[in-house]
């Protein structure tokens, strides 16, 4: 390495240079998720229109070359001469970090891009951006390649409307991938129109699939608690509701009780996701728990249960919290948790207000909460015992691994995979196949308790569940769970191709998504890909792992000597091909199990696991033509 570190080796990266050469840093990667965010930011600009009360309609069209056009009917951007920079407000605006109108509080009173880089950013990861501003009766254009102008601010016409109109396509030199998904960007629009309500929102594709979503909800998070619990029985009957503003903070809650045993609350900031919470989040719990212990004793509960935890309370909520403040303070790059430490006692006390007088004006529908948390209280004391039961039990045998988990070697969590394994059948065959040093085994007998159905001290009494918690080791729920502790950094699903392998794979999909949900988020989770069939030629093998690449093979090998084999299960398959097939990392095929959309996942789970016997079968009837192998 060169020793002559001097002056001149320091480098200034100035404007959006640095921005090209560290993406990342502003929109938090360059795949996928990087490409989608692109286009929030430039629709975060349209809705802090909304917000300051002058826009009410967002169209956003993914074109046939996956360009991206965002058009607004707000105030559209200035584009007179800046008194200090001489140049087109515009210009700054699209050429500039930290440029905006939304520092000063005035402009704009709440914002969600606060950090002015939004759009300039934008620009600067662009092969090409065209921004249209229709403003005071006249239209003007600015273009640009890759973030620099190609000419100045120019007026090009007369306009009858009012707006902007943000037209880009992301730069190939930057993005891994270059297709939007119209699905992904049609749950965070909708969301959008959840937490503004009246505003409409429109997506169009004008690709192959032709799509159109229009989203407007008069009745705003109302409509979004309604719309997450739609299949769900509620117990409070109806969502229950109430906003109001302290300083400059403004509070909507909109919350339901529903009949199962899970929590589901989203908190938002500026109609940010702040999906780790955050002091919105702490206010809202604090009251929640305090006033109904308050009902428990007004209404004479104290002698079923004499206090009720914060866990208790939360089973079957569902919630949307959503606050806007003029200076929110994230913590983190990524704008997960709200830092601010008024908004707590201002959430806090707000709730208190509200939800005391609601439940001394519906003391039937308190009742019924009440019954359900005492429920929620007995299991909890269950649930304890079962984990104190599991932990002498462990220590007393000397904090061993379950009898039936061949571990690996490999002590770093990170290089280790443990393979869930579907029958002991094929269990003995994948810990013969298996690479020792970093592949653990642990065969699942039958099929697991569904959990959508339980609570947990008895999924803590089954045995199967019992022994997978204990091998991944974070412990499992609120905060008994730690992912520090996770003892592989890929936990791998391995079932049979057929209906009963995909009910197991479905039952062990529910319990990972309502019990260690972290796991999911933080791409700990995959599912195997075993072939499913067999072709044989001569002394030839080729494995096809569906329809299309059997026919492809059988095509290519042209022989009437072949013989086909189908897969029923992975305990047909010898230790060596379900390694050569399954679990060589150099061959194999495994699929990350990603949760773009956690509001789709969780009504998913409802329909498919949960009780409701109506939700189940319309869904088996309209996605019965989408079944690629039916095993029957």
């Amino acid at each position: 390495m060169s020793q002559n570190y001097s002056a001149d080796k320091i480098q200034v990266l100035e404007g959006l240079d640095a921005v090209r050469k560290r993406p990342a840093m502003y929109i938090g990667s360059t795949d996928v998720y990087g490409l989608h965010h692109l286009v929030y930011e430039v629709v975060d600009n349209s809705i802090d229109e909304a917000l300051a009360g002058v826009c009410d309609t967002i169209i956003v069209t993914i074109h046939n070359d996956n360009s991206i056009e965002v058009l607004d009917n707000g105030r559209g951007i200035p584009v007179d001469t800046h008194p200090v920079y001489k140049i087109s407000a515009l210009e700054i605006v699209m050429t500039k970090l930290h440029a905006g109108g939304k520092f000063d509080n005035k402009s704009y009173k709440v914002s969600g891009g606060l950090h002015g880089v939004g759009v300039s950013v934008v620009n600067a990861l662009s092969e090409s951006l065209t921004v249209e501003v229709y403003r005071d009766g006249k239209t003007y254009t600015q273009s640009y390649k890759r973030g620099a102008p190609v000419g100045k601010v120019k007026q090009i016409g007369a306009a009858k409307k009012q707006g902007t109109r943000v037209l880009f396509k992301p730069d190939k030199e930057i993005f891994e991938v270059l297709e939007y998904s119209f699905d992904t960007l049609s749950k965070r629009l909708r969301e959008l129109a959840f937490l503004n309500a009246g505003i409409k929102i429109v997506l169009r594709d004008d690709r192959a699939s032709g799509k159109e979503h229009i989203f407007q909800f008069k009745g705003g998070i109302v409509s979004f608690v309604q719309y997450i619990n739609e299949k769900k029985v509620s117990i409070s009957k109806k969502p229950i509701y109430f906003r109001s503003q302290r300083d400059t903070v403004d509070v909507e809650v909109a919350i339901e009780y529903i009949d199962s045993y899970n929590e589901t609350v989203y908190t938002y900031a500026n109609n940010i996701n702040t999906k780790e919470g955050g002091t919105h989040l702490v206010g809202f719990r604090s009251a929640l728990t305090r006033v109904i212990n308050d009902s428990l004793k007004k209404e004479g509960y104290e002698k079923k249960i004499p206090q009720l935890s914060g866990d208790d309370v939360r089973e079957g909520l569902v919630a949307i919290i959503s606050v806007k403040l003029p200076n929110p303070q994230f913590e983190g790059q990524t704008k997960m948790k709200l830092g601010n430490g008024e908004v707590k006692g201002i959430v806090e006390s707000i709730t208190n207000e509200h939800l005391s007088q609601y439940f001394e004006e519906n003391p039937q529908v308190v009742r019924r909460i009440l019954d359900k948390c005492v429920l929620s209280a007995r299991a909890r004391i269950a649930a304890k015992k079962a984990r104190d039961l599991t932990r002498r039990k462990g220590a007393l045998e000397g904090d061993s691994l379950p009898g039936k988990l061949a571990d690996c070697s490999e002590r770093d969590p990170s290089l280790c995979e443990l393979y869930l394994v579907e029958g002991d059948s094929a269990g003995g065959s994948a810990k013969q196949g298996r690479d020792r040093n970093f592949q653990a085994i642990l065969p699942l007998k039958g099929k697991i308790m569904n959990v959508e159905k339980s609570r947990l001290d008895k999924i803590l009494s089954n045995e199967e569940i019992k022994t997978i918690i204990t091998a991944i080791g974070t412990g499992i729920g609120g905060d008994e769970f730690d992912i520090g502790k996770a003892r592989y950094g890929k936990i791998i699903i391995m079932t049979d191709a057929d209906v009963d392998g995909s009910h197991i794979r479905t039952l062990l999909l529910t319990f990972f998504f309502r019990y260690m949900p972290e796991l999911i988020r933080n791409g700990y989770l995959y599912i195997a890909q075993p072939p499913l069939y067999l072709i044989k030629a001569g002394k030839e093998a080729n494995y096809a792992y569906n329809d299309a690449e059997r026919d492809q093979v059988l095509k290519k090998l042209d022989k009437k000597n072949t013989v086909i084999q189908r897969y029923k299960g992975l305990g047909e398959m010898n230790p060596e091909q379900l390694w050569e097939t399954t679990m060589n990392p150099e061959k194999r095929t495994i699929l990350k199990v990603n949760m773009d959309d956690e509001i789709e996942a969780e009504e998913v789970f409802t329909v498919l696991m949960g009780d409701a016997v109506e939700p189940r079968k319309k869904f088996i009837e309209e996605n019965a033509r989408n079944v690629r192998n039916l095993d029957l």
